[in-house]
C-alpha cells in the first residue's frame, strides 16, 4: 500500500540516537559523560530541566525507579544477551553475582559486590532505556553533588520527614518544595540518607559497555527463552494456544481465586503493618457503590507475599495453582520475562473469580473440561522484544487461536487509570502504520471498570523508548490524532503480519490486518499522562485503585478466552 510517514522524528534525538549506538560499537567501556550534551539537548519530556542547575526531580525518581537500587554504588554497567554472552567477554559466572532488580523495570541484573553491574537485554529497546535512564541519573546526579556540598553536613542525618525543620532545610537547599523532596523519600526510604552521602561523597561517573549486540544474539537468546519454556511445559508443544501478553499476575490470580482464600489472614496483615492500604480498604467499603474488593485482596496478597511474614505462603500458592493446571515458568540465563501455562481443563470452576461467569461452580464452565487449549500468558516484554518472542512463539506451537496484548501507557487525552483500545498503530520501529479489527470494544470492558474511563476507537504509537520523546514530537502526534503512547504494540504487529503474511513486514507502509485467521485484540492501561506536569510513573507508583483498570482488562480477556473456546467445543 502507499507510503505513509504520519509522524516525523526529531532531529535531536536522531542525533542523540546515532551518538549512542556509534559509541556503543566499541570494544571498550564507554563513558556516560560523552552522551550528556546530546541528551540534554533533546530536550525530553521526561528530562525537561536537564539543562537547569536546579534538580529535575521527576526524571531523577523515574530513573531511580527503572534502576536496580544498587545503581549509586556502580560505576560500570555492562549488557548482555546470556550468561555465554558475558562468559565470552571475559565475564564468566556473572549469576554467581548478587541477582539485584529495579522497582518499575523487569530487567535480570547482578551486581559483582564491588562496582560492576550486568544486565541482560532482549532487544535494542533495552538500550534504547537503559543509556537514558543512566545519562539522566549522572546529569541529577552531578546537580546534586554540588549542592550536597554546600549544605551542612550535621543536618544530613536528621533530614527526614519525622523532623520537619532540618527536611524543610534540605529541601530548601537542594531548590526541591517539600512535595517532590517527600516523593523523593518515598522512593529511597531507609536508603534516602545512604543515597544522599552517596550523591554528597563523589560525582558520578558511569560507564557502559555492550556485548556484540548482534540480531543473531537477539535470536539466540529467544531460542534460549524458549527452550526453558518448551522443557518445563511439554504439554504446550501439541495443543491450541491462546497467547496473552500482560503481567503474570492478574490473570493467574483470576483464574486460581488462592488469594480469596486469604481473606481473614490478609485483613489481619493489612490492619497490623499496611496502614496506607488500610485507609484504602476503609474508604473502598464506606464508598455507596462498593467496588470490586476481589481486586484488593489480589493486590495485597502481592505485597504480603513479598515480606517476611507471607513467605511462608508462596510455596502453597504455587501448588494450589498447579493443582489448577497453572504452571509458572521463571526466565533463565537470559532476559527476565516470565511465562504462565495455564491449562483450561483443569480449572476448578468454584475457585475463579466470580466474575468471569456467574454460578461457574454449578456446571457453567463444565464445558472447560473438554479443552485441549492452554492459554500462554508472557510477562509482556520491552518494545521490540516482543517481535521476537511472539514470532518464535508461532513457529514452536501447532496452532494459536487468539493473540491478547494489554501493557502501561502514557496517554494525551486521558487520565491515569483509564483504559485505552487502539484500532491504529504507528510503529517507530518499522514506520508502518497498522490498521486492524481490535476484537475489544469499550462495552467490553466498561462493565468490569469502577473508577477508569474507557476509549475505544484511539490511535496509538509504539515509540523506541520513554525518554526519546519531545514536546514537538507529542504535538505531532496528538495534532494526527494518536494518544496512545506506548512500547510493544507496534512489534506484536509486525510479528502478527507474518503470522497471517508469506513475507517479512514491510517498512514505511500502511498495513491493513483484517481478516486474520484468528483472533486479535489490543488494550493499554494509562499510567502516564504526559501533559500534566508529574503525572507520570516518576511522581508515584499505581495504588490498589490503580489496579483496577488492570484486573478490568485483564477480565475482558479471560471472558473473550472463555466465550471463544466454548464455540470452539460446541462446534
Amino acid at each position: 500500500m502507499e507510503r505513509t510517514v504520519p509522524i516525523r522524528s526529531s532531529e535531536e534525538i536522531d542525533l542523540y540516537l546515532r551518538t549512542i549506538y556509534s559509541l556503543l560499537r566499541s570494544t571498550n567501556e564507554v563513558n556516560i559523560r560523552t552522551l550528556e550534551g546530546v541528551h540534554a539537548g533533546m530536550d525530553s519530556s521526561l528530562h525537561m530541566h536537564a539543562l537547569g542547575d536546579q534538580p529535575d526531580t521527576s526524571a531523577l525518581i523515574y530513573t531511580l525507579l527503572r534502576l536496580p537500587s544498587i545503581i549509586t554504588r556502580v560505576n560500570k554497567v555492562i549488557l548482555g544477551q546470556s550468561a555465554s554472552s558475558f562468559a565470552e567477554y571475559g565475564y564468566p559466572n556473572i549469576e554467581s553475582w548478587q541477582e539485584v532488580s529495579a522497582k518499575a523495570r523487569r530487567r535480570k541484573c547482578f551486581y559483582d559486590g564491588n562496582e560492576r553491574l550486568a544486565c541482560y537485554i532482549a532487544s535494542r529497546s533495552d538500550i534504547d532505556d537503559v543509556v537514558p535512564c543512566l545519562t539522566a541519573l549522572q546529569i541529577e546526579w552531578t546537580k546534586l553533588h554540588f549542592l550536597l556540598n554546600t549544605f551542612d553536613s550535621a543536618l544530613l542525618d536528621e533530614a527526614l520527614p519525622s523532623n520537619p525543620n532540618a527536611f524543610r532545610q534540605l529541601g530548601d537547599h537542594l531548590h526541591l518544595s517539600q512535595d517532590d523532596l517527600a516523593r523523593l523519600y518515598t522512593v529511597l526510604g531507609d536508603q534516602f540518607t545512604e543515597t544522599m552521602k552517596i550523591f554528597r561523597a563523589r560525582r558520578a561517573d558511569l560507564t557502559i559497555q555492550l556485548l556484540s549486540g548482534s540480531l543473531n544474539d537477539y535470536r539466540r537468546a529467544t531460542v534460549n527463552w524458549w527452550n526453558n519454556i518448551e522443557e518445563q511445559a511439554l504439554q504446550l508443544i501439541d495443543r491450541p494456544v491462546y497467547f496473552v501478553s500482560s503481567n503474570t499476575h492478574s490473570l493467574t490470580n483470576l483464574l486460581s481465586g488462592y488469594a480469596q482464600g486469604k481473606k481473614e489472614q490478609l485483613l489481619e496483615y493489612i490492619y497490623g503493618n499496611e496502614p496506607t492500604l488500610q485507609a484504602e480498604w476503609e474508604e473502598m467499603n464506606q464508598q455507596e457503590t462498593q467496588s470490586n474488593p476481589e481486586n484488593f485482596y489480589y493486590y495485597a496478597m502481592k505485597k504480603y507475599l513479598s515480606t517476611e511474614a507471607g513467605t511462608h505462603l508462596i510455596d502453597d500458592q504455587l501448588q494450589f495453582e498447579k493443582l489448577r493446571g497453572i504452571n509458572r515458568i521463571p526466565s533463565k540465563h537470559s532476559f527476565d520475562v516470565e511465562a504462565n501455562i495455564i491449562e483450561l481443563d483443569k480449572l476448578d470452576p468454584c475457585t475463579i473469580d466470580r466474575r468471569l461467569i456467574p454460578n461457574s461452580c454449578n456446571g457453567a464452565l463444565d464445558f472447560l473440561a473438554k479443552s485441549n487449549a492452554v492459554i500462554l500468558n508472557i510477562d509482556y516484554p520491552l518494545g521490540y522484544a516482543a517481535y521476537n518472542l511472539l514470532t518464535k512463539t508461532a513457529e514452536s506451537v501447532s496452532e494459536i487461536l487468539g493473540i491478547y496484548i494489554m501493557g502501561k501507557a502514557a496517554s494525551l487525552n486521558g487520565v491515569r487509570g483509564d483504559v485505552i483500545i487502539p484500532e491504529v498503530v504507528y510503529d517507530e520501529h518499522s514506520h508502518n502504520t497498522y490498521i486492524f479489527a481490535n476484537n475489544f470494544s469499550a462495552k467490553d470492558v466498561a462493565p468490569n471498570l469502577t473508577f477508569g474511563t474507557v476509549l475505544d476507537n484511539q490511535k496509538a504509537v509504539t515509540v523506541m523508548g520513554t525518554f526519546l520523546q519531545n514536546k514537538n514530537i507529542m504535538d505531532v502526534i496528538y495534532r494526527e490524532g494518536y494518544t496512545d503512547i506506548e512500547m510493544e504494540a507496534g512489534p506484536y504487529l509486525s510479528a502478527v503480519y507474518e503470522l497471517s503474511r508469506p513475507q517479512r513486514y514491510p517498512v514505511n507502509q500502511i498495513v491493513n490486518l483484517n481478516k486474520l485467521s484468528f483472533d486479535l485484540g489490543i488494550m493499554h492501561y494509562v499510567s502516564d499522562t504526559p501533559y500534566t506536569k508529574g503525572k507520570n510513573l516518576g511522581a508515584g507508583a499505581l495504588s490498589y485503585f490503580g489496579m483496577d483498570s488492570t484486573y478490568a482488562v485483564s477480565l475482558t480477556v479471560l471472558k473473550r478466552i472463555i466465550s471463544l473456546e466454548k464455540k470452539r467445543i460446541d462446534a
